[in-house]
């Protein structure tokens, strides 16, 4: 089980109209953000996202959650896979479900000795550099500037087995080993990894070293040389220079990746610094999703050889899965002999980018690389060509990208719309997404319980004021406001709306209190306003439970059934009812 410790973090942490944002376009509207519902057609908005409450809720389909629910909803993930998504996001762990080994917790203990040994080895390689005229010289042959050399903390491995006992005096010690920086021979012979070579140090998102690529100064194998994975340092989750970019892709609305470490320097001499590059390994999922959360438009770039050609393809197949409708995904490619680096140089950073907006879409590269690969003009060559697309159009989920690509490969097969359809079993095909259920009307109950339980929704920081005594106790509405003031109590102070989303999912009261968030999101209550409204909410309800024991009383004194106490009771009651009426009015008043 995930503690809901870690759940209310997680859900403190994401941001929804990040998360929504990446599968359906989001405008600003007052509080909230609105946008088409993603889970049944329409053409007037009716799906809202609230920043501040971190909850959707549809309002015609009555589809509604938190972060996790919408992955679960719309991206078809299962629930720990959501919650693995999300944390993957803000860099967030999450709890393993068994019980961790005695060995596994000794080496999350170790965790901040070897980030402290990455660290103490980078500061050893920028040292260094300033001490080899021939490598400083190599940098500036390339064209690099102190200025870039020291933002990209770029570095210098001395030739030599074993150059790092300078900075270690305990160079027997198992953790250099463990980072990668030693390798350890026959009979425990030790030497450095890397040996001269311009080392470029690899960044986590937190901007911790995990890892080093070193490149040869002139001829020789490899030109790279990369950390081995470790326990920090996994080759297909990382980009370089990612940390460095950050500001840049934001401003740009664009990431550029490319294929070595020199290119993103290069390009970021050039100020094109929205550019990052893959660890020698090919494009994965993971880089594919986390740089699609970061901005709106990805540039692949690739030389323009077969090589570059056939690793296009790799990141195309890799990205047709998880490409987004309203951001788009190219694919760059450089003339013959040039890489970033070398083209930016001849052509500068306006001729560079001209050619980077003008690259060909992931649909017009896949079409193109297809229709390379058929005759179109027999119906040999037609047939070839529509069943090569078919596993390639399947794969994609992004909605409106794939009724593109439906309509243009049928076009080029000479064949119908629904006719590609059919082959292609797209109709027939269980649907990526879970469609919500059937639109259902909702009329708020008129009762005074139900408006306590949508101003609670509304903000959970004034449950511990509601008195539950007060309520009619056969009303649904009052049951669920008895579960969302118990889980309110439970969690504390820091409760957030989209943790007690969280919380109801498995409750019989959960889309009661779906809409009554909804409904408590119109209100546009700040807390101070919540509490007065509470305070009047009640009043009222008390003075309706004083109404009922007053006409209990008053129906059995003109029976006279009642003791002198009872009496005495009786005109007290009518006494503070009175008050409470004119506390009510006044407050009702001052409110207005």
């Amino acid at each position: 089980m995930i503690p809901d410790s870690f759940k209310q973090d997680l859900l403190n942490r994401v941001d929804i109209v990040d998360v929504v944002s990446r599968y359906v376009q989001l405008k600003k509207g007052g509080a909230n953000f609105q946008g088409l519902c993603p889970f049944h057609s329409e053409k007037t908005p009716s799906f809202s996202v609230s920043p501040v409450k971190q909850f959707y809720h549809c309002f015609g389909c009555g589809a509604h959650g938190n972060a996790i629910g919408f992955l679960m909803a719309y991206a078809g993930l299962g629930y720990v896979d959501a919650i693995k998504d999300l944390a993957s996001g803000v860099g967030m762990q999450v709890p393993e479900e068994r019980p961790r080994t005695k060995e596994e917790i000794a080496r999350q203990e170790r965790e901040p000795d070897l980030y402290a040994v990455m660290e103490k080895a980078m500061e050893f390689y920028r040292a260094e550099l300033k001490k080899s005229p021939r490598a400083v010289e190599y940098l500036k042959g390339r064209g690099l500037t102190g200025e870039i050399a020291a933002r990209f903390r770029i570095g210098y491995a001395p030739d030599g087995w074993q150059p790092l006992k300078e900075a270690f005096e305990k160079y027997e010690d198992k953790s250099l080993v463990e980072c990668g920086l030693v390798i350890e021979g026959d009979e425990g012979k030790r030497y450095d990894r890397f040996r001269d070579r311009v080392m470029f140090p690899i960044l986590s998102n937190r901007g911790s070293v995990i890892g080093f690529g070193g490149r040869v100064l002139g001829e020789g194998e490899p030109k790279y040389l990369n950390s081995p994975e470790t326990q920090l340092f996994e080759k297909g989750r990382e980009l370089y220079g990612l940390v460095q970019a950050r500001d840049a892709i934001r401003v740009a609305g664009r990431v550029l990746v490319v294929e070595g470490y020199m290119d993103v320097v290069a390009l970021a001499q050039f100020d094109v610094a929205y550019a990052v590059a893959t660890l020698g390994t090919a494009t994965t999922p993971v880089h594919v999703q986390k740089l699609l959360r970061l901005t709106d438009e990805l540039v692949f770039s690739f030389d323009g050889d077969a090589a570059g050609r056939k690793a296009a393809w790799r990141a195309l197949e890799v990205s047709l899965p998880l490409a987004l409708d309203h951001k788009p995904i190219r694919f760059l490619f450089l003339p013959q002999g040039d890489d970033p680096d070398t083209y930016i140089r001849k052509h500068g950073k306006e001729g560079f980018e001209k050619l980077v907006r003008e690259a060909p879409t992931l649909s017009e590269f896949l079409l193109a690389e297809l229709r390379g690969q058929a005759d179109l003009g027999s119906a040999e060559g037609r047939s070839r060509f529509l069943s090569a697309a078919k596993a390639h159009v399947q794969k994609v989920a992004a909605p409106a990208l794939k009724l593109q690509l439906l309509k243009e490969t049928a076009k080029l097969g000479g064949v119908t719309q629904d006719e590609v359809e059919r082959l292609y079993e797209i109709r027939q095909a269980p649907s990526y997404r879970r469609e919500a259920p059937p639109r259902r009307s909702f009329s708020p109950p008129s009762s005074t319980e139900w408006k306590l339980l949508a101003s609670v929704a509304s903000c959970p920081q004034i449950a511990s004021e509601v008195d539950l005594s007060l309520l009619d106790m056969g009303l649904p509405e009052s049951q669920a406001l008895e579960e969302l003031v118990g889980w309110c109590r439970e969690s504390g102070p820091e409760v957030s709306v989209a943790m007690l989303i969280e919380q109801s999912r498995d409750s019989r009261h959960a889309e009661l209190l779906a809409h009554a968030l909804a409904w408590g999101e119109d209100l546009r209550e700040s807390e101070e306003q919540a509490r007065a409204a509470l305070q009047l909410t009640l009043w009222s309800l008390e003075i309706k439970r004083k109404d009922r024991e007053i006409k209990s009383l008053g129906d059995r004194l003109q029976k006279g059934q009642l003791s002198k106490e009872e009496h005495q009771q009786y005109a007290r009651m009518v006494s503070e009812m009175q008050t409470l009426k004119r506390r009510l009015q006044d407050e009702g008043r001052g409110a207005r």
